[in-house]
């Protein structure tokens, strides 16, 4: 079964090392967003990037950089997304956040067949 729907992604860009309560500040927003019930996020770590201060991280050999940049890609409703925004205010110092609306088409399989195999 197929569905559709009109969402907002937000993608929120920090570094890998930055933190939060003594806490990896990844880590700290996908448990937030995990208790607040919102319906989807996955951090990415990127091989290679800079910010604002144009210093590159990357992973090659001859320059590894222990601050990688983190990607969080969070999907929900407007309202969803709306009410989590100053919670995300209060916890990021640093970084990026851009907002985009999406379409979701989301794939629903047979539920008996998956629990069957």
């Amino acid at each position: 079964m197929k569905r559709e729907s009109d969402a907002i992604l937000l993608r929120i860009f920090i570094g890998e090392e930055d933190e939060y309560h003594g806490k990896k500040l990844y880590s700290y927003i996908i448990e937030m967003l995990r208790k607040e019930g919102i319906a989807g996020a996955t951090v990415l770590r990127g091989i290679a990037g800079f910010g604002k201060t144009s210093h590159i991280h990357t992973t090659s050999i001859l320059r590894l950089s222990t601050d990688m940049p983190i990607v969080i890609e969070v999907t929900d409703t407007k309202e969803n997304i709306e009410r989590i925004k100053p919670k995300l205010d209060e916890i990021i110092k640093e970084g990026l956040i851009t907002e985009e609306r999406v379409r979701i088409i989301f794939y629903e399989g047979n539920r008996d067949k998956a629990v069957n195999n």
